[in-house]
C-alpha cells in the first residue's frame, strides 16, 4: 500500500472515531439534539449501530390453536434465519415449539424470545402460550413489549382465552395489530371474525386509539398476507409493514448509565454461564463488566456485576458490550436472580441508582395437588429421584420461572403443596418431573377457596366454558353442566354452518374437574371444549356430583393373569393387562356400577388331569383402557392417589383415607 492510501486511510479513521463515543453511541450533531425532544431514541444505538426507533418489541397472543406458532415460523423464514431451504427443512414445523411436551401436545408451554430484522427495523417477538393455565407466562412477557399480535382464527373468531390475553393488553395501554389467521380455510368469514373482535375491544373498555386497530388477513401456513382477504400478496410483507408503521417504537427518556431499570421477566439457564436473567431495559443503559444490583421494593439488594450481556438475535442470541433502552437483553453474573427483580445500577455503591419497578403481578392459582414421595409396593425400581429432599429442591427450583406456581409445605414432611392455574398447569409439571427420572404420589386436584374479607363469606372459583357439539349431544352436554351447578350463560347454533351447536356456561372450577374426558365419552370425541377463569363466587353449598361409576381394586399382589382378566372383565372396563404387576387395592379398572368392588385379577387357573367339556371354548380378552396422565388425574376421586413412575401411571386407594369398613380383612 502507497503512503498516499495509508494517510487517507488513517484520516478516515480518524475522522469516523471522533463521531463516535467511547461506549459505542453515535454522537447527534448540535442541530440534532436542538430540534429532538426528550426521547432521544433516534441519538441512541445498541452495539450493532441499531437505533431505539428502530426497534419493535411485540408479543403474539390468542387463543389456542389460532394458529401463532405457525404465524411465527412464517416471519421466521422470510427474514433470512435460515441459511437455506435445507436447514429450514431440518428445523421443521413450529421451531419455537422446541420443548418434546409441546410438540406432543401441540400447544405452547412456554413463552420464548427471538429477534428478527426486516428492512433496517429489529422486531424482537415473543411467542406465548394460547392455553389459559399457561397465563401467568403471557402476563409476565407483557412486560417486555410497546404492543400485541392478536391472532385470530378466520372461522372460529374471538374464543375465551382471546378475551383474557387482550384484556391484559388493554389495561397497560398497548396497541394492537389484529391478525385474522388461517385466511385460505374454505369456511374463512373474516368479516364476521372482525366485526367480533370489535365487539370485543368494545366490551373490553378499550380506547378510541385502540379501538382504531388495523387488521392484517394471513394465512400463516402458507406465509402469505394482506390487507384485504381476496388481495393477498405473495409474502408476509404486508404483516412486517404493519407492524413497522402500527407499533410504537420504544418510548426511551433517559440513556444514562444512572438511570438502569431493567425489570426481570424470565430466566433461562446455561451449562456454562449459569442462571441467566432476561429483561427489557426500561430506562438507561448497561455495559458489559458493569456493577449491578437487583432490588425489589421494600427487600434489600443483591449486588454483583454483569459478566456476559447478550441481545436476541434470530433464534439464539448474540454477545454485546453495550445495550440501551429498549432493547430486550439476557445476562449473567447474577445467580441470585428472580423474576420481579429490577435491575438497577450499583456504580459508587448506588448512591444514583434509580428506584425499583413494581415487581410483575399476576393472577393467583386456584387448584391445588399434593406431591410426595411414592410409598406404594412398587415403588423405587425405576425412578433415579425418589426422596423428599429431591422433590422438595426440584418444586422449588420450579418457582425461579414460572410465577403462576406455589409451593408450600404441608404438615407431612414428605408431601407438598402445589398450587397452579389449573389442571394443565401441574400436569405438564408432573409429565417433566416424570421424564427427568422422578417418582411421585399425586393427590387428586381440589380448588382453592378464599374468604372475602367484605363479606365475610368462602368464596370458590368460577370458570367461563364454551362448549362445540354437533346437535345430537347437546342434550347430554346440558345435563352434565346442570348436575355439576352450571349457570347457563347462552346457547345458539354455530354461524358457519356445520350444524354445531354452541354453547356457554358459567360453571364452579371443581365442577369442571374431570368433566372434559366425560364430556368426550359422551359426544364421542367430537366436543371442543375451552374454558378460562372467570371470577371468585360465593361458594355453593352441598357436593358437586362427580364420577357415577365406582373402581375396580386389586384383591391381592402379584401378577394379573390372563384367566383373571378374563372373569373380572366382565364387572368393567379394565386398565391392566396379562403380565402387568399389582399391588392389594391399586385400581385396576372402571366398575360398570356405583361402588367399589375388588377382584381378583391374579387368579390361575387350576390345574387337574380331568378335561373339561368346554375345554374348546374360548372367551376373548377385551384390550385395556390405556390412561394418560391428564386422564389419570382426572380420574381421581377424593379418596384416591396416583402413582407417577418414569415408566407407568398406576391408581389406588389412599391408604390414609380408606373407610373402615371398605377395607378387607
Amino acid at each position: 500500500m502507497s503512503p498516499f492510501w495509508k494517510e487517507a486511510v488513517l484520516a478516515a479513521f480518524v475522522t469516523l472515531s471522533a463521531t463516535l463515543s467511547v461506549d459505542g453511541f453515535v454522537t447527534p450533531s448540535a442541530s440534532r439534539v436542538a430540534s429532538q425532544p426528550l426521547r432521544m431514541a433516534e441519538a441512541t444505538a445498541d452495539s450493532d449501530g441499531i437505533t431505539s426507533e428502530n426497534i419493535r418489541n411485540i408479543a403474539v397472543i390468542a387463543h389456542v390453536d389460532h394458529g401463532k406458532t405457525t404465524l411465527v415460523d412464517a416471519l421466521l423464514r422470510q427474514t433470512n434465519v435460515f441459511r437455506d431451504t435445507a436447514q429450514a427443512d431440518e428445523a421443521g414445523v413450529r421451531v419455537m415449539d422446541s420443548e418434546d411436551q409441546e410438540r406432543e401436545r401441540g400447544i405452547t408451554i412456554l413463552a420464548k424470545n427471538l429477534a428478527v430484522m426486516r428492512d433496517g427495523f429489529k422486531i424482537n417477538i415473543m411467542d406465548t402460550p394460547g392455553h389459559a393455565d399457561f397465563g401467568g407466562e403471557v402476563e409476565r412477557v407483557l412486560n417486555m413489549c410497546d404492543g400485541v399480535l392478536l391472532v385470530v382464527d378466520s372461522v372460529e373468531g374471538p374464543k375465551p382465552q382471546t378475551r383474557f390475553v387482550l384484556d391484559k393488553a388493554l389495561r397497560r395501554g398497548m396497541k394492537v395489530l389484529v391478525v385474522v389467521n388461517k385466511i385460505d380455510r374454505p369456511a374463512a368469514r373474516p368479516d364476521y371474525v372482525v366485526d367480533k373482535v370489535f365487539d370485543l375491544f368494545m366490551e373490553l373498555g378499550a380506547t378510541d386509539e385502540q379501538i382504531d386497530f388495523t387488521t392484517v388477513f394471513a394465512s400463516g401456513i402458507n406465509g402469505v398476507a394482506g390487507l384485504e382477504p381476496d388481495n393477498m400478496s405473495e409474502d408476509m410483507e404486508p404483516l412486517f409493514n404493519a407492524i413497522k408503521d402500527c407499533i410504537d417504537a420504544p418510548t426511551v427518556t433517559s440513556v444514562e448509565g444512572d438511570d438502569l431499570q431493567c425489570l426481570i421477566s424470565n430466566i433461562d439457564y446455561d451449562s456454562f454461564k449459569g442462571k441467566m436473567g432476561i429483561a427489557r431495559i426500561t430506562k438507561g443503559s448497561i455495559k458489559s463488566g458493569q456493577a449491578v444490583a437487583l432490588a425489589q421494593p421494600d427487600k434489600a439488594k443483591k449486588t454483583g456485576r454483569i459478566n456476559s450481556l447478550y441481545v436476541f438475535d434470530n433464534l439464539g442470541k448474540k454477545e454485546v458490550n453495550v445495550a440501551s433502552a429498549g432493547e430486550i437483553i439476557m445476562f449473567s453474573g447474577m445467580d441470585d436472580v428472580e423474576i420481579g427483580d429490577t435491575l438497577i445500577t450499583n456504580e459508587g455503591g448506588g448512591s444514583k441508582a434509580a428506584e425499583p419497578l413494581p415487581p410483575i403481578a399476576v393472577e393467583q392459582p386456584t387448584v391445588r395437588m399434593t406431591f410426595g414421595v411414592n410409598k406404594s409396593p412398587l415403588a423405587g425400581r425405576e425412578g433415579k429421584f425418589l426422596t423428599s429432599r429431591m422433590i422438595r429442591d426440584r418444586l422449588f427450583k420450579e418457582l425461579d420461572r414460572n410465577v403462576a406456581l406455589q409451593v408450600e409445605e404441608t404438615d407431612s414432611a414428605d408431601k407438598y403443596a402445589v398450587s397452579g392455574r389449573g389442571q394443565l398447569h401441574l400436569t405438564v409439571l408432573i409429565e417433566t418431573m416424570r421424564r427427568e427420572g422422578f417418582e411421585l404420589e399425586v393427590g387428586p386436584p381440589v380448588v382453592i377457596y378464599k374468604m372475602n374479607d367484605e363479606t365475610g363469606k368462602e368464596e370458590e372459583p368460577w370458570e367461563s366454558v364454551e362448549v362445540r357439539v354437533p346437535e345430537e349431544y347437546s342434550g347430554s352436554v346440558i345435563d352434565m353442566f346442570n348436575g355439576r351447578k352450571g349457570e347457563l350463560v347462552d346457547m345458539g347454533l354455530d354461524d358457519n354452518g356445520e350444524s354445531m351447536t354452541v354453547i356457554k356456561y358459567l360453571i364452579p372450577t371443581r365442577g369442571m374437574l374431570g368433566l372434559r374426558s366425560e364430556m368426550m365419552s359422551t359426544s364421542r370425541g367430537t366436543a371442543i371444549v375451552d374454558s378460562v377463569f372467570d371470577s371468585y363466587r360465593p361458594k355453593i353449598t352441598g357436593d358437586i356430583s362427580g364420577r357415577d361409576k365406582g373402581s375396580l381394586l386389586a384383591f391381592e399382589s402379584g401378577v394379573v393373569t390372563s384367566f383373571g382378566c378374563e372373569n373380572a372383565q366382565t364387572r368393567g372396563k379394565l386398565f391392566v393387562k396379562s403380565t402387568d404387576e399389582t399391588y392389594a387395592n391399586m385400581i385396576i379398572g372402571i366398575h360398570q356400577r356405583p361402588g367399589d368392588l375388588a377382584v381378583n385379577v391374579c387368579k390361575t387357573k387350576a390345574l387337574t388331569n380331568m378335561r373339561s367339556a368346554t375345554k374348546g371354548i374360548t372367551v376373548g380378552i377385551t384390550a385395556p383402557i390405556e390412561l394418560s396422565l391428564d386422564a389419570s388425574v382426572e380420574y381421581l376421586a377424593a379418596d384416591e392417589i396416583l402413582e407417577v413412575t418414569p415408566s407407568a401411571y398406576r391408581m389406588a386407594k389412599n391408604p390414609a383415607l380408606m373407610v373402615k369398613n371398605n377395607k378387607r380383612k
